[in-house]
């Protein structure tokens, strides 16, 4: 269940931001999960369309990872060594900014000064990642989950300030380690970040997230807990040039009750063009 927790616990800055109407950006990177025995190393790639939606911006995005997932895990009392390889499930997301975000042109867009922007997203999984029913380790979950959104964005000079809060919500996987019923509730999870852009558009940002619930059930039986943790981390970006530009990005758990927690690090490259560019 590892690849489906990351994305529950995911800390991503600028969710809610304006762009030109017609934009694109296609962004590929790799990387790394650890988490006590386990590594996860994906490596994705993903396309972004920014469109106007009822006068203000929004963005559909489609993410396409391949995975690699191996570890030792113990199963009555018995240790054995796991791996799994192969394309991992993707995931489509749409967003929309419903306040301070105007549907603008590039020219139009080059006037536009950030003050308070709020917007909503769902996202949802598509179980079409590599599953084996025999397995104790996979990289696809089969199993759905949708995720809806909402946050805020405030501009202060070079700085933005945001909040943004989530729920994950899973269905059940019916074929786990054979026949048997794995479910698991919701996690509700809150991030935010403070972000600084430099003169020349690259930005850094400070980023935490803090999410509870999750609990798993196999055949109606708990069993684990429910989740109640935290992670922070920061966000690089820089522009190579116009079209090209560059991420770097790190987390680390600051508090597990479940003991659950993972390092994370990254990095990405992202083209746009579009929009009058």
């Amino acid at each position: 269940m590892l690849s489906g927790q990351l994305h529950a616990q995911e800390i991503e800055a600028r969710l809610y931001s304006n762009a030109p109407i017609g934009m694109n950006f296609a962004t590929g990177g790799i990387a790394q999960a650890k988490s006590g025995s386990y590594k996860l190393t994906t490596e994705a790639v993903s396309l972004t369309h920014v469109l106007d939606v009822a006068g203000q911006s929004g963005r559909l995005s489609l993410l396409l990872p391949y995975a690699e997932l191996s570890g030792t895990g113990t199963v009555g009392g018995q240790t054995f060594n796991a791996s799994s390889e192969g394309m991992s499930d993707p995931v489509i997301k749409a967003s929309a900014n419903l306040y301070g975000a105007p549907a603008l042109s590039l020219d139009d867009f080059k006037n536009y000064k950030q003050d308070l922007i709020i917007g909503a997203s769902i996202a949802a999984s598509v179980p079409w990642g590599k599953y084996n029913s025999e397995q104790m380790v996979n990289v696809g979950a089969n199993r759905w989950f949708i995720q809806p959104g909402l946050g805020a964005s405030k501009a202060i000079g070079p700085w933005r300030l945001e909040l943004a809060g989530m729920a994950t919500i899973y269905t059940n996987n019916n074929s786990f380690m054979g026949s048997n019923t794995l479910s698991q509730n919701p996690i509700y999870s809150g991030q935010t970040h403070v972000i600084y852009y430099f003169a020349n558009t690259a930005w850094i940002s400070a980023d935490a997230t803090y999410y509870t619930g999750g609990q798993s059930y196999l055949n109606g039986l708990p069993v684990s807990g429910p989740q109640e943790n935290w992670r922070y981390g920061s966000t690089f970006s820089y522009p190579i040039n116009k079209n090209n530009s560059v991420r770097l990005t790190a987390s680390t758990g600051g508090y597990s009750r479940t003991n659950n927690s993972y390092d994370l690090y990254g990095i990405s490259w992202q083209y746009r063009w579009g929009g009058g560019l």
